[in-house]
């Protein structure tokens, strides 16, 4: 396997067509395993994976100081991606569930999150930095024209948002070249079909597609959310909730069918249908498993026909998923 590149932006670095997505190795989705996140991280830039992406809320700052400390010898093999803006009002540990969860997009912070980030990273310079969610009562030319500060300090190579309208991306895109949107994106989450794919294409804008395998549910591991660690985030998950999941679960085992035909896993699959969509789509799968990293790299020679992609559409038609994305606070937070 050769893993290809793809572009960051139009005038940004080329990264590997598949990305690494570092949150669960600190929170989210059960026990922390640092020596088994650090084996898999080394591994990752081995196979020719160099985005890793990460945020300041991840593990309240544990995955951005994991990545620094594992990653610190070959800096110059990775491009780090992390994210600011989602705080808690109790301090610590952040979740999307949180009743104090807050989002915080205001100027003066932009430029106190960023240097606490790359002291947790032990980096003289961000590759790619986001606003992880957007605060509507803050103009996103402010937000924007903060982040802009940071490039021209040398403190921040590339700019990024997450989870925006395109009419906010347009508005961006206008203040500083914005090279990439990341928005939760798979067979199960279509959202970014609306209208933000086609704008990231006419700007030239890579989609960095996170939860690519939907959570788990499209790799037909998940049968039962009792199976879950009991700190498992999606235990509360709408798509996960009694009422949802068979309906869940029966798409799932439909994309496995597809993939099985295929001759391959079904998480393979799912990504390879993201690369088909659009050479500006960039999936950041994540796991702290080495096994599964390969896995999901080797998606990149799979090469699905027109009958194939019409069949895995068919397999889960837009829409057809039950139960939201988020919780309900979690949800006042898209969109923006």
């Amino acid at each position: 396997m050769t893993m290809p590149q793809r572009q960051l932006g139009t005038d940004g670095p080329r990264v590997s067509a598949i990305g690494l997505g570092c949150m669960g190795m600190s929170f989210a989705y059960g026990p922390r395993d640092d020596p088994a996140s650090a084996t898999t991280l080394h591994r990752a830039l081995d196979l020719g994976i160099t985005m890793l992406d990460t945020a300041d809320m991840y593990g309240a700052g544990h995955n951005e100081e994991l990545i620094g400390a594992t990653l610190r010898g070959r800096r110059e093999e990775f491009l780090v991606a992390t994210k600011f803006g989602i705080r808690s009002g109790g301090g610590g540990q952040t979740r999307t569930d949180d009743p104090s969860m807050f989002v915080d997009t205001s100027p003066g912070y932009v430029a106190l999150a960023c240097d606490a980030s790359l002291r947790r990273l032990g980096f003289d310079t961000i590759d790619l930095y986001y606003a992880h969610r957007r605060n509507p009562a803050v103009p996103i030319e402010e937000t924007v024209g903060a982040m802009a500060d940071l490039v021209r300090a040398g403190k921040v190579r590339h700019l990024g948002l997450s989870e925006v309208s395109a009419a906010t991306l347009r508005a961006a895109h206008a203040v500083h070249p914005i090279a990439a949107l990341q928005m939760e994106y798979s067979l199960f989450s279509r959202d970014a079909e609306t209208d933000l794919l086609a704008t990231c294409a006419e700007l030239g804008i890579a989609l960095v597609a996170y939860a690519p395998v939907g959570r788990g549910l499209l790799t037909g591991t998940i049968t039962e959310t009792t199976a879950l660690a009991a700190d498992d985030v999606r235990r509360s998950a709408p798509r996960f909730a009694a009422e949802n999941l068979p309906t869940n679960l029966g798409l799932s085992g439909a994309v496995r069918q597809v993939a099985a035909q295929l001759g391959a896993t079904p998480s393979q699959t799912a990504l390879a249908w993201l690369l088909a969509r659009h050479e500006s789509v960039i999936p950041i799968p994540g796991t702290r498993r080495v096994g599964h990293l390969e896995e999901n790299a080797a998606a990149v020679d799979l090469r699905l026909t027109e009958p194939q992609l019409a069949a895995l559409e068919a397999a889960v038609p837009a829409g057809a998923v039950a139960g939201a994305r988020y919780g309900a606070l979690g949800m006042r937070t898209l969109g923006h």
